[in-house]
């Protein structure tokens, strides 16, 4: 009650919040007759010298107001737009690295332009992160025009640019792209082997548009760059064919909740009785099992048109959150593999993690992040949790007069759907525009053969539209427009009114379904209403829905036949919109959990890739990669020696021979204990003897060999060290039977692999430099190197004239692909010796 009475006489902490950034709007206001007072070159001048300023220590919040209304007065010349009020507000909340809750058409693109100049200055780069590459190129190229007028570069990172055109993008003051892009970019750079090769700068400051799509939807599915694992797909097709066999119920149950699926000990049988074996759950079997599983899930749990789509004979993910196809994405553990088995295209080779990273943990890097959506506020305590980030709510530039219906709850599908058509019916009738909000492609789909047969014409949009997505959706605001939309497709365009929609009401929202989260249906209700613009929405939704169906509760049909609901009648019930409402709020509860548990496992595996990366960039940088070479080798014969300092009377015979064998097999040198002293510090000098021997031998070339087989080691290592991860995740949920805590495991037994890998790492490396040798087919004064196409040419010095190292005449028979190695190794040459080259 005093909260209540208090906050009536103060305010709410976001209006006290926006009440101290008043004084600043106002004095950017008293720049503006200054600025329009400046000429093209003078401004841009002025910018240079901020530049400068920046550079020697003053700070961007004392540039705030100045270059604020130098982009406001950028933007009425070039683009006829004067930033608003309550834009330059939210150009301060991102400044400040908050998140930006703006209504739909308040100008969010515009908004952002004010802190990217403003941190621009700094000279470090600005990152605008968008949802898709249509919406990078044309926020680049709209906004592209206030930031050339003031003398600063603009970069778009899209799909399918080569690393020159990348580097140069980045490169630029401000620079647009998509989250994905931006994560790949950062997973290759930590692949390369030369610095020169490397295209992102460092994380400065981003600002995320649609900060609650990507930092919450998307941050589900980490992002993997993977390779082909070398196993055969032959199982997937043979375990596809065999699903038919297996009943629902009698041989598997399933969980559509967490989209599991387990075997009943008749569902065993039956499998052992088909594949022909003793026992499934046979050490021998393990992959079968697997396999077994993933088909199930594949044909029972994932549904064509909903989860995926199948274009060009290929399984393409659809994004269950926008309705966007996302080509060149794939579900992991072999579940894709068996799509493609079960819809019976081409099944791709199993891949191989070779680099990940969430998107938490990406974003998390930036020095500053701040984000702009719609709709934020109902997942602050999330942003708050994971990034640190505080949502700050701006008020309208006009006041919202859109009218939201209360919901019209159906006791079927079937009748709602009818309804539903009657109404467009109706509304295309009358005039009105409607955007129809649908949460999959195959329910787009049966409403467009609906309004087909009914005579009422349309247009759909969803995945398989989405080159069109953007033209599509500026015109649903056309007087008579239906348009059907797969959740949020077209987000980031205006739908602007056309002549004489305002008349009829303005835009009307129809949604055919409620969202797992209020989040999406709050966005789909913002697309009517833009600047002050009439509108109205309305949700259908029906008693079976999978919402109502998976996680309403029974107390809520035992409602609705109280109420005494007839065939096609329909009811507004406060009481049963509550229910829903709680519904949506447990799901929501349910995908923060996953997210959590995903960011939790993942924080384990940041540590340790936050230690690999900052290495590798050292190893990749350094200009003594000897001096790393020499630190591994003071561990190591550290370690070797540890039996000649244990014993107190000295040591032994016995350990002297060992200590002399180990050094043999690690660093390649044969010692003779019976020649006198044996220290650590002579075996030093030995190795390092050793390695002067090989700077010896190719003095111009040592550093950039040392380099090679440092992050060769540690590429090798760190890709093995994934998998090994991945299976100890897989599994670390069994610990739970043992009244283990399965995060604290994986935390414990984690660091225990990566302890083993950074020694493997120094292990490999030596090793291998031990026993290297380096001969010279021509005399290196003669020739001078030249790095081309990856090929090593050597051009003459006295005559000018290329020549290329004589071939060797071959001393011992060919060693074919497939025969024993010839190093004893017992492995085939293509496997061992072959494949070092």
């Amino acid at each position: 009650m005093f909260a209540s009475i208090l906050k009536m006489i103060v305010g709410s902490k976001n209006e006290r919040y926006l009440k101290s950034l008043t004084p600043t709007v106002d004095k950017i206001t008293s720049l503006e007759p200054a600025m329009q007072a400046l000429e093209q070159g003078q401004l841009q001048t002025r910018i240079s010298e901020l530049r400068q300023e920046a550079a020697n220590g003053r700070s961007l919040d004392e540039m705030l107001p100045e270059v604020f209304a130098m982009v406001r007065e950028a933007g009425r010349r070039t683009m006829d737009m004067r930033h608003f009020d309550v834009q330059l507000i939210g150009g301060m909340v991102l400044h400040q690295g908050k998140i930006a809750e703006m209504k739909t058409g308040e100008g969010k693109t515009l908004v952002a332009t004010l802190p990217a100049v403003l941190n621009a200055l700094s000279g470090k780069g600005v990152h605008l992160v968008t949802v898709n590459d249509y919406l990078a190129r044309r926020d680049a190229a709209w906004m592209g025009a206030i930031y050339n007028y003031l003398g600063l570069s603009v970069g778009t990172i899209l799909h399918g640019l080569t690393d020159e055109e990348r580097k140069e993008a980045y490169g630029a003051d401000i620079t647009y792209g998509t989250n994905n892009e931006f994560g790949f970019d950062y997973l290759r750079d930590n692949m390369k082997f030369y610095k020169e090769h490397l295209v992102q700068r460092e994380h400065n400051f981003a600002i995320v548009d649609e900060v609650d799509s990507i930092l919450i939807d998307e941050a589900r599915t980490p992002l993997i760059i993977s390779g082909p694992a070398e196993e055969s797909t032959a199982q997937y097709s043979r375990v596809a064919t065999s699903i038919p066999m297996l009943k629902p119920e009698v041989h598997f149950t399933k969980d559509e909740k967490a989209r599991t699926v387990l075997l009943t000990d008749e569902g065993v049988a039956r499998c052992e009785e088909i594949f022909k074996i003793e026992n499934l759950y046979d050490p021998a079997h393990i992959s079968l099992q697997h396999h077994v599983l993933q088909g199930l899930r594949a044909h029972h749990l994932y549904a064509r048109d909903v989860d995926y789509i199948v274009k060009d004979d290929q399984v393409i993910i659809v994004d269950e959150f926008t309705g966007r196809l996302m080509p060149g994405r794939r579900y992991s553990d072999g579940l894709h593999q068996s799509l493609e088995a079960k819809e019976g295209v081409k099944v791709e080779s199993e891949n191989q993690t070779l680099a990940s990273i969430t998107f938490q943990n990406y974003f998390r890097m930036y020095k500053k992040l701040s984000g702009m959506t719609g709709t934020a506020d109902t997942e602050a305590v999330e942003f708050r949790q994971i990034y640190g980030l505080e949502v700050a709510v701006i008020p309208t530039h006009r006041p919202m007069v859109r009218l939201d219906h209360p919901d019209i709850i159906y006791k079927t599908q079937q009748e709602k759907f009818a309804a539903i058509v009657n109404d467009l019916r109706d509304l295309h009738k009358k005039g009105q525009p409607v955007l129809v909000g649908t949460i999959s492609i195959e329910k787009s789909e049966m409403l467009s053969q609906m309004l087909k047969k009914a005579g009422v014409p349309h247009d759909v949009l969803n995945a398989k539209q989405h080159e069109r997505e953007a033209q599509i959706v500026a015109e649903a605001g056309h007087k008579g427009r239906v348009t059907i939309a797969t959740n949020m497709a077209g987000r980031g365009t205006d739908i602007k009114l056309g002549e004489g929609v305002k008349e009829q009401g303005g835009l009307f929202i129809l949604g055919t379904e409620r969202h797992e989260s209020r989040r999406i249906d709050n966005q789909l209700r913002g697309r009517s209403g833009r600047q002050g613009d009439p509108g109205a929405s309305r949700f259908y939704l029906a008693l079976d829905d999978d919402l109502m169906r998976l996680f309403g509760s029974d107390r809520l049909k035992g409602i609705m036949e109280k109420l005494g609901m007839q065939e096609g009648e329909a009811i507004e019930n406060r009481m049963v919109s509550k229910a829903i409402e709680n519904a949506q709020k447990r799901v929501e509860g349910h995908n923060f959990e996953i997210r959590k548990q995903l960011l939790d496992f993942d924080n384990v595996m940041n540590q340790q890739r936050e230690v690999i990366y900052s290495r590798r960039r050292h190893y990749m940088e350094t200009e003594a990669p000897e001096e790393v070479l020499l630190d591994f080798v003071d561990e190591m014969i550290d370690d070797i020696c540890a039996p000649l300092e244990m014993s107190k009377q000295g040591p032994s015979e016995e350990d002297l021979e060992i200590v002399a064998a180990r050094m043999e097999e690690t660093f390649n040198l044969r010692w003779d204990p019976a020649q006198g002293a044996f220290d650590k510090e002579t075996l030093r000098q030995a190795v390092v003897e050793r390695f002067k021997s090989l700077r010896a031998a190719a003095p111009d070339h040592y550093g950039e060999i040392l380099r090679y087989f440092l992050l060769e080691a540690l590429d090798k290592h760190w890709k093995e060290h994934l998998l090994n991860m991945d299976h100890l995740r897989d599994g670390i949920g069994l610990r739970g039977y043992g009244q283990k805590d399965p995060k604290q495991e994986y935390k414990r037994e984690g660091f225990e692999l990566f302890q083993g890998l950074l020694g493997m790492i120094a292990d490999t490396t030596v090793r291998h430099l031990s026993r290297l040798q380096i001969r010279a087919e021509v005399r290196e004064e003669e020739f001078q190197h030249k790095e081309k196409a990856g090929d090593l040419q050597y051009q003459g010095a006295q005559d000018g004239q290329e020549k290329k190292a004589q071939p060797k005449k071959r001393t011992a028979p060919k060693v074919g692909r497939n025969d024993p190695c010839t190093c004893g190794s017992g492995k085939k040459y293509k496997k061992c010796c072959g494949a070092k080259g």
